[in-house]
C-alpha cells in the first residue's frame, strides 16, 4: 500500500479491525445462534450430505462445470487447479441450478 504515513496508519488500523474481528451484525448473529439447541445444528449438519449429493447428481449429469477462482485469490496462478461449489443452498435451488447446468452443458 502506498499513501502518506498518517492515510497509511489510518487504512491499517481499519484493516486490523475487519480482518480479526467479526463485524457488529455477525457478533449479534453469532450471539443469536449461540442460544439456539443443539437439535437446529443437528438438522443443519444432517442436511448438508443430501444437499452436497444434490449438487453432485447434478454436476455429474451435467458434465461438471464451475466458475473461476481467480476471485478466490490473491494470485490468480494459485487458484489454477481448483474448483469451488456451495451446496449450503435450499435443495429447490440446488435441483433448480442442476437442471439449468445441463441444459447449458
Amino acid at each position: 500500500m502506498t499513501g502518506t504515513p498518517d492515510l497509511v496508519t489510518a487504512v491499517r488500523s481499519a484493516k486490523q479491525f475487519l480482518t480479526y474481528v467479526a463485524s457488529g451484525p455477525f457478533q449479534y448473529a453469532v450471539a443469536e445462534a449461540l442460544a439456539l439447541p443443539d437439535t437446529y445444528f443437528a438438522a443443519l449438519r444432517a442436511d448438508m450430505p443430501a444437499k452436497r449429493d444434490v449438487l453432485a447428481a447434478g454436476l455429474t449429469e451435467a458434465g461438471g462445470v464451475a466458475i473461476p477462482n481467480a476471485v478466490f485469490y490473491d494470485h490468480r496462478e494459485a487458484g489454477a487447479p481448483f474448483v469451488r461449489f456451495a451446496f449450503c443452498k435450499r435443495t429447490e435451488v440446488l435441483e433448480e441450478a442442476a437442471k439449468r447446468l445441463k441444459a447449458a452443458w
